[in-house]
């Protein structure tokens, strides 16, 4: 056996409480890594067709990466894979905190659920022994207090490591997450329902086995050259000099490629929320309901939320495990603990300028609330937004809302609504699946305002603003996700400076011409997901990634933690695989790759005639077809030939 990976998965039956290791092969990790690209192949190969995402036939999965524990840098992220009960195919939320190095610590690279418990338990694995315990006690728990009432009961010599549900995941709703660290989040695709499903709260991890390397010193090496360039730190901006900095760029007619290391500097100081105004401003932020504009959320409304104001609420940086950045944080304030995590740019976004609510107090407030819930903060926010729309063009009445006014930034009803979801009670028992399922109830032409791609709500970047966004919330096997790739995304990952296939970027170029359909985009394209498949299968983070892999080495990390000596080619080959992959499941499981384009409102049509992006619309249809075609999948209809379909247990 090559070494990085553990070699062993555990597989827990809930519906007779059997466990069992099952030994995976060498060759597997070579051709699917491991982390979400081993989950992938587990799923695939596991779940029969047409499972029901809630039922006993759908299989949960909790991994590590490959690089997870080496001494590499930016890889501590562990991944949930699933059949989606959001967007009924293939299913993976990402988490930080200190969740990875405990699966394979236990002598695993994957722990994986089957079956549904007859009642609420937990898993525990300690000294090499892994057993099933009654969680009655915890049903009803919020995320934290379960966490916090697991870890008081069972540690020894050292804090067990726990990923657990809140109140949202047991009752099953269908854009809940999976919390770690007192509410780090796995928040997309649903999973937390899934979990609910299966009556399983939490899992938790006590065990010390040792990750082995194949060349530690190189390793410690590489890692050393990275944390030069992370702790690279120059004077920077203000958080309002940020802002006037993206409204002097929003009427240049040229735009400047992004090198990562800028993005590196405002991650540093301010963590994600730098994005707050800066993207507000620029037309990378939808507003109202990807309806409004920059011009709805001024600068008035948006100092409410700028960067340097939140950061008075931090007291301590945050790192998740072997991350040299810590661009999390730890906040003080009126919470339960008396303190909570920093929310992310995408939680600030998706609770204030979606619904125009410019008080800061009600989004920490907000979003403590809904990680103790074990909600997603993305569509949660989105859900709201997509409510208030409706109420103001009168297809929910105040009877329907069960008294809430749902105006736009109505702090106190958007609060009251989100509890109603939380615990579903009236109008928020129709909205805690999310728009789609909520616009197919309501109905009254409600679904036009329904802002999602294959029934997961969108992310905080406007697609109008970067249409390489465009294309991934709508190609990926899990749409509607921002983490994997766009236009800009291309140019911080810096993917030719190793594969010398790949075409180079222009330094600066005319903002109309990210607008034109290309092979070349298409190329950029289908480098993202590749890549980001290859940062999923090694545990990695992808704001290191966006630093540039010529200063962040994952590719060299892999050889050295393996004993591989395969090519940066070599690994995009494997993303390959992998996508090619996560689209048979989505095949094989009904969905259609045609139907998972976002809301037309999100690609201009019609047209926003004020704002940022005024005037802007995207070619999706096309630049869907070129990415399909890089691929070798049918251009017409995203369908891999049955050659390339070919992912059984070996």
């Amino acid at each position: 056996m090559s070494t990085g990976y553990m070699g062993k998965i555990l597989m827990v039956n809930l519906s007779d409480s059997t466990i069992e290791e099952q030994d995976i092969p060498d060759s597997v990790y070579e051709k699917f890594l491991s982390g979400a690209g081993l989950g992938g192949f587990i799923l695939y190969n596991n779940i029969p067709a047409g499972a029901d995402p809630l039922g006993p036939d759908n299989i949960l999965g909790f991994v590590s990466g490959l690089l997870t524990g080496t001494g590499s840098l930016f890889t501590g992220r562990w991944m949930v894979v699933g059949k989606s009960p959001l967007t009924g195919g293939y299913g993976e939320a990402n988490c930080g905190g200190n969740f990875s190095p405990a699966i394979k610590r236990c002598g695993y690279d994957g722990i994986f659920f089957k079956g549904i418990s007859e009642k609420p338990v937990y898993l525990y694995i300690s000294k090499g022994k892994a057993e099933l315990r009654d969680a009655g006690h915890l049903w009803g728990k919020d995320a934290i207090e379960t966490e916090e009432m697991l870890i008081a009961d069972l540690t020894e010599k050292r804090k067990p490591k726990v990923a657990c549900i809140g109140p949202a995941g047991e009752k099953m709703s269908r854009i809940s997450g999976i919390s770690n660290d007192l509410g780090r989040m796995a928040a997309r695709s649903g999973l937390g329902a899934v979990m609910g499903s299966k009556k399983l709260k939490a899992v938790v991890l006590d065990s010390a086995k040792t990750i082995k390397t194949n060349n530690r010193n190189e390793i410690k090496d590489l890692s050393q050259k990275c944390n030069k360039w992370v702790q690279f730190q120059p004077w920077f901006l203000s958080g309002n000099g940020l802002r006037i900095l993206a409204a002097i760029l929003r009427f240049l007619p040229i735009q400047t490629a992004m090198d990562g290391m800028l993005w590196k500097f405002m991650l540093r100081k301010w963590g994600t929320i730098a994005l707050n105004q800066y993207s507000s401003e620029l037309g990378d932020a939808p507003i109202k309901n990807w309806a409004g504009s920059n011009l709805d959320f001024t600068k008035e409304k948006s100092n409410n939320i700028n960067p340097d104001t939140m950061m008075k609420s931090e007291v301590s940086k945050y790192h998740c495990y072997s991350c040299p950045l810590g661009c999390g944080g730890i906040c003080k304030g009126d919470f339960p603990n008396g303190e909570t995590h920093k929310p992310e740019y995408e939680s600030v976004l998706a609770l204030s300028g979606l619904c125009l609510n410019d008080n800061m107090d009600s989004v920490f407030q907000m979003n403590d609330r809904l990680n103790r819930a074990g909600m997603d903060t993305i569509s949660a926010g989105g859900t709201i937004a997509f409510a208030i729309e409706c109420y103001e063009n009168g297809i929910l009445t105040k009877k329907d809302t069960d008294g809430l006014e749902l105006t736009w930034g109505n702090t106190e009803a958007m609060i009251a609504l989100m509890e109603k979801m939380i615990v579903r009670d009236g109008i928020g028992d129709i909205l805690a699946d999310g728009v789609k399922i909520a616009a197919e109830k309501i109905g009254k032409g409600s679904d036009k305002y329904a802002m999602h791609a294959g029934g997961q709500e969108l992310p905080m970047h406007d697609s109008r603003f970067d249409p390489g966004f465009a294309v991934h919330y709508a190609v990926e096997a899990n749409p509607g996700r921002h983490t994997i790739g766009s236009q800009m995304y291309y140019e911080m990952y810096r993917l030719w400076k190793k594969d010398k296939s790949l075409p180079g970027i222009w330094l600066m170029y005319r903002k109309k011409s990210k607008y034109k359909v290309t092979k070349k985009k298409a190329i950029h394209a289908a480098a993202c997901s590749k890549f980001v498949n290859v940062l999923n299968g090694a545990g990695g983070c992808v704001f290191g990634a966006q630093i540039g892999v010529d200063r962040v080495p994952f590719f060299e990390w892999l050889n050295a933690a393996t004993g591989w000596n395969k090519t940066p080619a070599d690994y995009l080959e494997i993303g390959k695989r992998l996508q090619t992959m996560k689209q048979a499941f989505n095949i094989k499981h009904g969905i259609d790759p045609k139907s998972t384009k976002p809301n037309v409102r999100a690609l201009g049509q019609p047209a926003m005639t004020q704002g940022a992006n005024k005037n802007r619309t995207v070619d999706l249809d096309k630049m869907i077809s070129d990415y399909w075609g890089q691929f070798g999948w049918n251009t017409n209809t995203g369908k891999p030939s049955e050659t390339e379909i070919n992912f059984d247990q070996e």
